[in-house]
């Protein structure tokens, strides 16, 4: 079998898609949303117990038209949709719909040794994430949560009365989708946060484009373009045909016992509140599904190695403060929207007067509400106010003196 074009797919990827104003982390993710979805169920981390497959729930969030989010994904969906064998779920559905789409997807697959295991995989791309997910229709809900794991199993669920029961064997979903922190805060509640469906979806946030370039067609050089895509397109349907378990080199298996005991001994002080309770019980599973994809990035060969561990735990680890952020949009109350919401001014404005804020703040809160939020946001050290002659000015605090 010929070399694959690229030593590690994901540094092949992150050039291709050098030119895109999408943040370095949206094409990252990407790129393993891209690998997890020719991977399907076709390769596992075997623990007898339960498995561990290369699927995700991997929302990009950040506002609207900034950074990009659909630009990302939608690269991303191009390559993975040339790859044969990939299924594509529908972009919009109901959980009867998503049972469905399963069962079209049923296929039997063939292993080394002869061995012929049946499973149903999907793949799911979505721009708007609204569009696919309906956080209070609960039966939904609980489908991706019953789904997540990617166990060898039979999986059944009831539709209508005349269809009776549905049986699926295997059966393996995966999930990239876009959202604006304005839609969780609509959507999510305080009460899914820890536990559930929250806890198994990789947030990745994003507030700002990595660079400004108007006309991306002006930079790109379209035979490098479309010699990169074919490059990346044979490599991914190369990886495609890998199958079988991966195995934990030694140096892994140390590695990764020594992290589990200190995971569990102490929480990172960022992370010590419940809301991160659930995810703090399944990171475990992020590092080691992330680790897969990361594997078959580079080489062939079933192997996890400890350095595959090592770079997932510090990806997953870094995605931390992005769930951070996108936690501060779910579940938010009041007294903390109207302090985002001054805070939004005075970072962009870096200072502004009391007057200017307070006419930018009249539509949407009252004057004590202005008073009150602005007193807990210099409480808590995001902003300073400071007195110019008889004037009150509101100054933003740099990220790194909120950080000490």
């Amino acid at each position: 079998m010929p070399a694959r074009h690229f030593h590690n797919w994901l540094t092949g990827y992150a050039h291709y898609t050098r030119h895109s104003e999408s943040p370095d982390l949206f094409h990252f993710w990407t790129g393993v949303y891209t690998i997890a979805g020719v991977l399907r169920r076709q390769v596992w981390i075997d623990q007898l117990y339960f498995q561990w497959t290369p699927n995700f729930y991997i929302v990009l969030v950040g506002p609207p038209g900034v950074a990009a989010k659909s630009t990302a994904l939608r690269l991303g969906t191009a390559l993975l949709s040339q790859i044969d064998g990939v299924h594509f779920g529908p972009r919009s559905m109901t959980w009867q719909g998503l049972t469905g789409a399963l069962e079209e997807a049923s296929e039997l697959v063939q292993f080394p040794d002869n061995i012929f295991l049946p499973m149903s995989c999907i793949t799911c791309s979505i721009n708007e994430l609204g569009t696919f997910l309906r956080p209070e229709d609960k039966e939904m809900v609980d489908v991706l949560v019953d789904l997540w794991d990617g166990q060898l199993e039979t999986w059944s669920r009831r539709t209508q009365a005349l269809e009776g029961r549905k049986s699926i064997d295997n059966p393996w979903i995966h999930v990239m989708g876009c959202t604006t922190p304005a839609w969780l805060q609509a959507n999510f509640t305080e009460a899914m946060i820890g536990g559930g469906l929250t806890s198994r979806i990789v947030w990745v946030f994003g507030n700002t484009k990595r660079q400004l370039i108007a006309y991306p067609a002006d930079e790109i050089d379209i035979k490098e373009f479309d010699s990169e895509e074919r490059f990346l397109v044979s490599d991914l349907e190369r990886i495609s045909h890998i199958k079988g378990e991966y195995h934990l080199t030694t140096a892994a298996k140390t590695w990764g016992k020594e992290w589990y005991e200190k995971h569990w001994s102490s929480k990172p002080e960022h992370m010590v509140s419940d809301r991160y309770g659930g995810y703090i019980a399944r990171k475990q599973s992020h590092i080691h599904k992330l680790a897969i994809v990361l594997a078959a990035a580079q080489r062939d060969e079933l192997t996890i190695t400890k350095n595959d561990l090592f770079i997932a735990n510090q990806m997953t680890t870094g995605l931390e403060v992005s769930m951070q952020k996108v936690f501060q949009s779910i579940g938010v109350g009041d007294s903390s929207r109207l302090v985002n919401e001054i805070l939004a001014y005075v970072r962009a404005y870096k200072e502004i007067s009391q007057q200017k804020l307070w006419r930018h703040m009249m539509p949407i809160m009252s004057a004590k509400e202005f008073e009150d939020a602005g007193a807990a946001a210099v409480k808590a050290g995001y902003m300073r106010i400071r007195q110019i002659g008889c004037e009150l000015f509101y100054c933003a605090v740099k990220q790194k003196e909120i950080n000490k």
